[in-house]
């Protein structure tokens, strides 16, 4: 029997030894917090110190942090959350850095395209889902000492001038010719181009150039707009054109037996027929000065691809606009692989993303 008695008190002391570690922890634990409550006697709630936090968080390692019973001074769930890895990095006050990948972007479109403005590259990044602001992207090129060509402001008409142009906007057209200089055997000869564009969509339409622009062909050019405009599926109520004696009086009544006004704008005022003007000044910019043409032909074709680019893939600004591509299928995604498309030798450009 005392053989038994033996075995048992054997026993019960292995359990004591196994389980007095831990019960010495719980009380350790216990005590330090009775201690800190002694200090803050007159405290409402309970401020661990870094020394503190440290102290039951050691203590509490000897418990595996099973401390719900026990921790009186803070919630176990502070408990626990002292116990997750801090930030290496303090977060930076405002607003996010930009993601290196959309400042290479930048840096790629500004040095692959020397005659894109701030507002050209913030149109393209939104047309591949990047959205970051004008001034983000000003300040990334300044960082890096690159500054491209200005976005080139533009003197306003006046306010009742700008009434007629807002309120009449999806059903007004404007025209207007512009030049191009072509270089042939007998020397430098102009060929003429005549442009119409739909203010409230910025889409745009370009007459095959000549070197003779008479009554007939004017008026040709003429119907073929109002053609175009029917594909488009635009009623246009107004046309803005200047005094040029290009138009001739039957110009005007083609349109008006289609039910279009002819508005003419007061004389030496380009800037009333400011979206013709714009239109054919990026035209000219973005394009046409890159090139010197030998024929009719050469010019046609340059303006052709221009046509496509500026109508499908170009993004836009503009009230109601919102910088979309003129292509009304088209929708920006962010996935994919952004790549470059390039036509009549580099001098247009544009950026797309490949189907995932």
């Amino acid at each position: 029997m005392s053989g038994y008695l033996s075995i048992i008190q054997v026993f019960m002391m292995l359990l004591q030894e196994k389980f007095r570690p831990r019960y010495d922890a719980r009380l350790q634990l216990l005590t330090y917090q009775v201690r800190m409550l002694r200090s803050r006697i007159d405290d409402s709630k309970i401020y661990t110190t870094p020394k503190e936090r440290a102290e039951l968080l050691r203590l509490g390692k000897q418990l595996d942090h099973d401390i719900s019973d026990v921790m009186l001074v803070v919630q176990p769930a502070t408990y626990h959350k002292w116990r997750r890895p801090k930030e290496t990095q303090r977060k930076r006050p405002g607003r996010p850095r930009t993601p290196q990948a959309t400042i290479n972007l930048v840096m790629q479109f500004a040095t692959e395209n020397i005659t894109w403005g701030y507002e050209r590259i913030y149109g393209e990044l939104k047309k591949l889902g990047i959205r970051i602001g004008i001034t983000t992207i000003s300040d990334i090129l300044k960082r890096e000492g690159h500054h491209p060509v200005p976005d080139k402001g533009r003197r306003l008409p006046s306010s009742t001038w700008n009434q007629f142009i807002s309120s009449h906007m999806d059903t007004l057209i404007a025209c207007d010719f512009f030049t191009k200089p072509i270089y042939t055997f007998k020397g430098k000869v102009n060929a003429y181009v005549l442009m119409f564009i739909h203010l409230g969509s910025r889409r745009v339409f370009m007459s095959p150039a000549t070197f003779n622009p008479t009554e007939e062909w004017v008026n040709q050019q003429a119907r073929n707009a109002s053609i175009w405009l029917d594909e488009i599926g635009i009623k246009a109520t107004h046309l803005i054109r200047d005094r040029d004696t290009k138009y001739a009086f039957s110009f005007d009544e083609l349109w008006k037996a289609a039910g279009t006004k002819i508005v003419k704008t007061p004389p030496r005022t380009p800037q009333a027929n400011g979206y013709a003007e714009a239109g054919i000044a990026i035209v000219k910019k973005q394009c046409l000065n890159h090139f010197i043409c030998f024929s009719l032909d050469h010019l046609n074709h340059i303006n052709r691809e221009w046509l496509d680019y500026y109508n499908f893939h170009r993004p836009h600004q503009g009230k109601e606009i919102d910088n979309k591509v003129l292509d009304v299928d088209f929708r920006p995604t962010e996935k994919g692989e952004i790549k470059r498309e390039q036509r009549l030798g580099g001098v247009i450009s544009y950026y797309y993303r490949a189907a995932a």
